[in-house]
């Protein structure tokens, strides 16, 4: 596995052999929370196999113990519970955390497993090993990039701005927005994943990507909106101002010299339309539409030399695209198809209808409000869980400033979690930083 082990492989196969669904009602509770941290180990084993260019045991270990519906399902739960529990629950009068840790990994769990996901479905055993579960998360994906493409107007996830998050509930709202849009960045990944599968994926799965979902005409949409990119202070009369793309948890400012390169998001896009209109088992279903011709045109304006140079095959869609404009439409089909359609969602919902409240109030009791040696000894396990010199492994790049985003080289000597620039950005960010300090330093004490 590399120099860097966070999981021995007798470890790993006894963590993946335990994966299992939890109903809504127990997230949150002890055993989920197991569940959690275990993926979460699983999840930076993958990423370390992956950076050293192993042999992939834990993708290997999912596929061989059928555990990618099970990622799935609990992907689609948490999803389900984020949007159907989580607002009622913020609602509930006697709703006063004073800690909001235990509701934040709850929060993350959606990313951890779309973090996974991203990892393995990268090797296409594990696109078919996900059966008919592949059916639930396109459409999951599908979810992801209509929220991506509806907010494109917005400058993208929020910024940190001390003086609008002033409550703990305040600050982990905005920490979910943030979780979302990258979410959804991941969503499109898988989907790109899915997309070099088409030779092997079921009439019903194509069908829902190119029938039901028009997938196609959507990535148009994302590539003309680019909801990952951004002009950061613009001036109509002066310039463009500095563009910066969505990279690593953050906006960064590209310099002019790099912004004719492909960025890793919009290369994913253009790959997955390459796969949706030019594979043999797509084209033949793909209902070429008045819409539809006139959406993939669009795209005619984007293949210049410079991309065509850094994704030659593209060639072929240019000529895929020339052969388009002179044919005409064709009309809508009408055949009767019987197909499968995605079950997870709908059966969740049939199951929890009417007690969403129920849900929130029992949760409200049993799981989110944690005595205080209960928050310590949870702390003692994030700390087993988070190794730093692990964390320090699979991050993208040198940590930031907790305060300022400045690249930083002096961590939190209490706690060893926050990193900072210098002396004076971490006395103004104790304020914020003061109490999950102290809770983590006593956990580590206690270990």
């Amino acid at each position: 596995m590399g120099d860097l082990e966070l999981l021995l492989p007798g470890e790993a196969d006894v963590l993946v052999l335990g994966l299992r669904s939890f109903p809504l009602r127990e997230m949150g509770s002890g055993g989920w929370n197991q569940q959690h941290e275990n993926l979460e180990k699983l999840n930076m084993q993958a990423i370390l196999d992956a950076t050293a260019s192993q042999g992939e045991p834990i993708q290997v270990l999912l596929v061989t113990h059928g555990k990618i519906p099970v990622l799935v399902e609990e992907l689609i739960a948490v999803e389900m519970w984020k949007q159907k529990v989580f607002p009622v629950l913020c609602r509930l009068e006697d709703f006063k955390p004073l800690n909001t840790f235990p509701i934040y990994m709850v929060v993350h769990h959606e990313a951890s497993i779309i973090n996974l996901l991203e990892t393995v479905f990268f090797h296409k055993e594990v696109c078919e090993s996900a059966e008919d579960t592949v059916l639930d998360l396109v459409d999951y994906c599908h979810r992801k990039l209509t929220l991506l493409v509806a907010r494109s107007g917005d400058s993208g996830p929020p910024e940190d701005d001390e003086s609008r998050y002033s409550t703990p509930m305040q600050e982990l709202q905005k920490q979910a927005e943030l979780m979302e849009f990258e979410i959804a960045l991941k969503a499109l990944s898988v989907l790109r994943y899915i997309t070099d599968c088409v030779d092997s994926l079921s009439l019903s799965t194509l069908s829902r990507m190119l029938s039901t979902h028009n997938l196609p005409c959507l990535l148009v949409e994302l590539l003309e909106h680019s909801p990952w990119s951004r002009r950061e202070g613009v001036c109509w009369f002066l310039s463009p101002g500095k563009l910066q793309q969505f990279e690593g948890s953050r906006w960064q400012t590209v310099a002019p010299s790099e912004q004719q390169k492909l960025s890793k998001l919009d290369g994913q896009v253009w790959i997955a339309l390459y796969n949706l209109l030019l594979s043999p088992e797509t084209r033949a279903r793909y209902c070429l539409t008045s819409f539809a011709k006139g959406q993939l045109l669009k795209l005619r304006a984007f293949l210049t030399d410079t991309l065509l140079d850094q994704l030659p095959n593209l060639a072929d869609l240019q000529s895929f695209l020339t052969q388009l404009a002179l044919a005409e439409p064709q009309p809508p089909k009408k055949d009767l198809i019987l197909e499968q359609i995605p079950e997870i969602w709908e059966r969740l919902e049939r199951e929890n209808r009417g007690k969403w409240q129920a849900i929130a109030k029992y949760q409200l009791r049993h799981v989110f409000s944690p005595s205080e040696q209960d928050l310590r000894l949870q702390a003692r396990r994030w700390a087993e869980t988070y190794r730093l010199d692990v964390l320090e492994a699979v991050a993208p790049e040198r940590p930031r400033c907790a305060y300022c985003s400045a690249e930083a080289s002096k961590r939190c000597s209490r706690c060893q979690n926050e990193w900072y620039c210098c002396r004076e950005c971490q006395v103004k960010h104790w304020e914020k930083h003061g109490k999950a300090c102290v809770l983590a330093a006593q956990g580590d004490r206690a270990k």
